[in-house]
């Protein structure tokens, strides 16, 4: 097990998915998030059947970044209940994840 998780949320698909994206990496509270345009999302929204163009973003934080995370994506979201799943990493390159680990927290200021 390790302290790298990957968050996930969706967002319509006609919001500014970046600026999302490269506010949470400026900010310290990823070190990447990968963003998958184009999908097709079938669900229920107070019983009625939905189909609707969004994208989902992909977050690679660290457990100590995900309630500062939820902070930031909850004030930007344009749902009223926005997606946010929080999934462990067991395991991976160690290179890799050492990158993330160093790559989140705050940054220094200029």
């Amino acid at each position: 097990m390790t302290d790298v998780v990957l968050v996930m949320t969706t967002l319509p698909g006609d919001v500014d998915a970046s600026a999302l994206a490269q506010d949470v990496v400026a900010s310290g509270l990823a070190a990447c998030v990968s963003i998958l345009p184009g999908i097709r999302s079938v669900y229920t929204w107070n019983g009625v059947p939905q189909i609707d163009q969004e994208q989902q973003l992909v977050i690679k934080t660290t457990d100590e970044q995900v309630d500062s995370l939820w902070e930031m994506v909850r004030a930007r979201h344009p749902y009223e209940t926005p997606e946010f799943l929080v999934l462990p990493v067991i395991d991976g390159s160690e290179d890799y994840l050492r990158w993330v680990e160093t790559s989140v927290g705050p940054r220094p200021e200029s």
